[in-house]
């Protein structure tokens, strides 16, 4: 159960809206594939295509330097309607008012991160246990992010989850999971049936050579994965 200040915060005001199509494609930023090319004009492509939620993902980054690409990737976010949501730095959330953070289990913990964004924030939570997935929902997480799913060089010691163990997560909360890790035009329909509701998506948006054209391809194959499963 969550702690009783916890309660308080949640109940304080109504939560903003979140629905599962805000995660149907989920983009993650990285700079190490941009080749020359901005952040800011492969997200604003990223989005055109039809990326769903941005998040800004920056582990190297000085806290200043953080704030200040944020702020940027933010405005682009609202000038197209999309949520931009913050990896792991709570305090940079709450420096450029970001729609919302996403933590790990190793990060700032989801109780801390909705206690300093409020009840009108979105916070997700990594998880790749069920255990994991019911405490993030009890601690008033949003929605989830699970993986990895398949190989991927992007997070290469991360702990990997079957279908089967998906599949599980999915049906043990009632938020709205996101599978992540190795997904791409070709492995997305493998969540086909698991109870997913969105793909999140690293590479294959931001080292395409088109970002555009690669969101718009993603965005196809997860309305007929995504949306099907709900029919």
């Amino acid at each position: 159960m969550p702690d009783k200040e916890l309660r308080a915060v949640i109940s304080a005001t109504p939560r903003q809206r979140f629905s599962s199509d805000d995660v149907l494609l989920y983009a993650v930023t990285d700079r190490s594939w941009l080749r020359g090319r901005t952040l800011e004009s492969c997200v604003a492509a990223a989005i055109a295509g039809g990326a769903t939620i941005i998040q800004l993902r920056e582990k190297q980054a000085s806290f200043d330097e953080l704030v200040a690409l944020a702020y940027s990737i933010k405005q682009i976010c609202h000038d197209a309607g999309v949520l931009f949501v913050i990896d792991d730095n709570v305090q940079a959330a709450v420096a450029v008012d970001a729609d919302g953070v996403h933590v790990g289990q190793d990060d700032s913990s989801c109780v801390q991160a909705r206690k300093m964004l409020g009840p009108d924030k979105i916070v997700g939570v990594s998880a790749q246990t069920i255990a994991q997935a019911r405490a993030a929902e009890a601690a008033s997480a949003d929605y989830l992010g699970v993986g990895a799913l398949m190989p991927t060089a992007t997070k290469p010691d991360a702990v990997e989850v079957t279908r089967e163990e998906l599949y599980d997560i999915c049906h043990a909360v009632s938020i709205p999971v996101v599978g992540i890790g190795g997904l791409n035009e070709q492995t997305i329909p493998r969540l086909a049936g698991s109870g997913a509701c969105g793909a999140a998506v690293v590479s294959a948006i931001f080292a395409a050579h088109d970002c555009k054209a690669a969101a718009r391809q993603l965005r196809t194959t997860c309305n007929q994965v995504f949306h099907a499963q709900q029919r």
